[in-house]
């Protein structure tokens, strides 16, 4: 057959070396040309006797990515059309049969009888790494940037390759759990540390080293295949494995909270596959696997944090037709924590930074801070003195905003307030030149507001970070009533730019992010009022699947920043426009008791300096009542903290803050750490179904209230069993 993705070499040794080249792709993925065309070569291989073994390698820069989840999607729209034609049992055959395909041709590779040897040259993950996982030797090129890893469980999956099964066999159960559990991508000498790798050597030396393990007489075998190959921990049912299994549940318990299905299928594949031989554990994995592909979790997760997000950091919401930007140099107003880490991502992705505060101390204090963070890399072994030194070279920190006149976009990150914010806004615009996009980085200001302090509205865009920004991937980027095209694309391309992942919303307050999530912060200080104990309010929200509890996130945030929007939303709305009790307990904690949150070492956590943060005791003071916790019911709680969330993301929608759904969904999940497993707040609303949720929601506001009020839209919605998905579909979903 012609081949597309591989070139196949034999040399004068007999040895054949493969080289996977997919055309048109940065980077190599599996699809099923790639697997008939592997398959093929493993046949060419196993069945030539003029072959004595083979290399497989990459002619890109990485090795593989993995998968394309494309196909797992088309795979998973089959099962439910032969469901629907032809009942289930022949809908799970099928997906059963179609989904273990890969796994089927590493296991021929792997008996083939011929030694195979996996070159590793860059970045391996998911089934490239179960490929190399198959394979009998695998040397890696050294390289610091690269990573081999089994990434699945963070998109809702789990290695279905025979990665589940290999590495157990390779290490020991409760380090082979960890590894599948994080998902971690691990350097090379780490690697070989775990001996998933087998060698390191320079990369002018790879292929030579492959071929010469096969010369020397590399057997085409791999341990769980020689008879009387003992598990590296011994038997499942033995002192050792006792000591590794009920342990691990219980550590999968306290960090899932059973939410992920994936998550349980590994323990369970992982324990069971470890008693049987590998063919029978191999069928089992897979079995598991097409299971896994059936869930709502899966479907969600695939959806939202791979096809979505890709499409998202490709430019899907980039207008046409406008020439990408090039960015020599930012400008950044404010010096303070958000400021001086805007300007870290934007040096260390190459820009010239230009940082501005009101004197030279502060400024270079900002500047500091970069030094700091790279300090910290440099002390993991993640970066070098001299990587550090260039960085700090590209940051210039002054009290002059003349030095702004010749930068390409200018990002104003002061302090929360309207005055202060024009101030900055007036002094700027005098000395920018008359291309440069000016963008403001507000939590909650709206922008077309902040947009008539400046001399050409279409030039000004909202660029909201989310802190820390060196690690929270999200921005959001704020169209205000004027706002042009140029400035969009601007925008867009500079948060590609930074390698963070943007979404792109119509003005309001709060824009879309801080909407739900200060409804979520809410609703924690609301239920703290109703008298539910603080540390329930924590433990419930993780056992919803958020990262961390509406009291905790709060005090990351600052307690006295929310008092300063609760301050502000009332002087611009009015006292309806919030709550008295939230108003209560916040100016109790903020202003009488000058809890601030971590920023001071106090809030509803106490941080005491080398030890863990614990809840504040002083905050049984401020609950007027207590609540029994027996008598609580924990379901509701959990509904109350996800649904408040996704009720603001509906109503975004329907307000047009929100106009495409992948950006709700990669948005709050990113953003503000909405339950992953639920694909996000719109994907939520999805699984649940519209009226089930709707019903939910209303019983929800007869007991506790207007906030709980489903918008008109839902409510049209869960008349005619729409989803937003299915309504609101995304043009390439609609094409398709």
């Amino acid at each position: 057959m012609s081949m597309v993705h591989f070139k196949l070499e034999t040399d004068t040794d007999g040895i054949a070396l493969v080289i996977w080249d997919s055309p048109g792709r940065s980077m190599n993925v599996i699809d099923l040309k790639v697997m008939e065309e592997l398959s093929a070569i493993v046949e060419k291989v196993a069945g030539d006797a003029a072959i004595k073994g083979a290399v497989i390698t990459s002619g890109k820069d990485t090795f593989c990515a993995g998968a394309d989840l494309t196909m797992i999607e088309m795979l998973s729209r089959e099962f439910t059309d032969v469901m629907r034609e032809q009942g289930e049992e022949m809908g799970v055959h099928r997906l059963y049969d179609e989904s273990r395909r890969l796994s089927q041709l590493y296991r021929r590779l792997e008996t083939s009888g011929k030694p195979w040897v996996a070159a590793i040259n860059g970045l391996t993950l998911g089934g490239g790494f179960e490929l190399c996982l198959a394979c009998h030797h695998r040397v890696a090129a050294d390289n610091p940037k690269a990573r081999v890893g089994l990434p699945e469980i963070k998109i809702g999956l789990f290695p279905g390759a025979g990665g589940t099964q290999r590495i157990a066999r390779m290490m020991m159960p409760g380090d082979a759990l960890q590894f599948l559990l994080k998902g971690d991508q691990v350097r090379l000498p780490q690697a070989k540390t775990m001996k998933i790798v087998d060698a390191v050597v320079p990369a002018g030396e790879l292929i030579a080293a492959a071929k010469k393990w096969i010369k020397d007489g590399g057997k085409p075998v791999n341990p769980w295949d020689i008879d009387g190959f003992r598990l590296p921990g011994g038997l499942v049912y033995s002192k050792a494995g006792m000591m590794t299994f009920p342990p691990a549940n219980a550590i999968y318990r306290r960090e899932t909270y059973d939410n992920y299905p994936a998550a349980r299928a590994i323990m369970q594949v992982v324990y069971e596959g470890l008693q049987l031989p590998i063919d029978l554990a191999l069928r089992v994995e897979s079995r598991w696997f097409a299971r896994i592909l059936r869930t709502p979790e899966a479907a969600a997760m695939i959806r939202s944090l791979f096809v979505s997000m890709q499409e998202l950091n490709k430019g899907a919401r980039r207008p046409p037709g406008i020439p990408p930007a090039k960015f020599k140099k930012i400008g950044i107003i404010g010096a303070g924590f958000m400021g001086a880490s805007i300007g870290y991502v934007t040096a260390l992705a190459g820009i010239e930074v230009v940082l501005i505060d009101r004197d030279q101390e502060a400024a270079d204090k900002g500047k500091q801070h970069s030094h700091k963070l790279m300090t910290e890399q440099v002390n993991r072994g993640r970066a070098t003195s001299a990587d550090r030194e260039a960085l700090m070279s590209r940051i210039t920190a002054t009290a002059d905003y003349g030095a702004l006149a010749d930068c390409d976009l200018v990002i104003e990150a002061v302090f929360e307030d309207r005055r202060v914010k024009a101030e900055t806004i007036k002094k700027a615009q005098d000395v920018i030149g008359d291309k440069a996009i000016f963008a403001s980085n507000t939590s909650t200001l709206p922008i077309t507001s902040l947009a008539g302090e400046f001399k050409e509205p279409a030039r000004f865009i909202g660029i909201h970070f989310f802190s820390p920004v060196e690690r929270m991937m999200l921005v959001e980027i704020i169209l205000g009533k004027e706002t042009g095209d140029v400035a969009l694309a601007t925008a867009m391309d500079f948060v590609r730019t930074i390698r963070k992942t943007p979404i792109v919303v119509n003005d309001s307050r709060g824009f879309f992010a801080n909407r739900c999530v200060l409804n979520y912060i809410q609703e924690g200080h609301l239920m703290f009022m109703e008298g539910v104990p603080a540390p329930m309010i924590e433990n419930v929200a993780r056992m919803a699947g958020m990262p961390v509890g509406p009291l905790s996130l709060n005090d990351e945030v600052a307690l006295d920043l929310g008092w300063k929007i609760l301050k502000a939303t009332e002087a611009d709305l009015g006292p309806q426009a919030i709550n008295a009790e939230q108003k209560w307990l916040l100016e109790e904690l903020v202003e009488k008791r000058g809890r601030l949150g971590r920023k001071n070492g106090k809030g509803f956590y106490d941080y005491p300096q080398g030890s863990p943060k614990r809840l504040w005791p002083g905050l049984s003071e401020l609950q007027t009542k207590t609540l029994d916790p027996d008598t609580i019911d924990i379901q509701e709680l959990k509904h109350r903290l996800l649904i408040v969330q996704s009720l603001e993301a509906a109503r975004c929608v329907e307000e047009g803050v929100i106009t495409d759904v992948r950006e709700a969904d990669v948005g709050s999940i990113l953003g503000f750490g909405f339950a992953p497993f639920t694909g996000g707040t719109l994907s939520y609303i999805d699984m649940m179904g519209t009226k089930r949720f709707v019903d939910l929601c209303k019983k929800l506001e007869k007991k506790y209230g207007p906030r709980f009020q489903p918008p008109k839209l839902l409510v049209d919605m869960a008349q005619k069993g729409d989803t937003f998905y299915g309504r609101f579909a995304p043009a390439p979903a609609q094409a398709a």
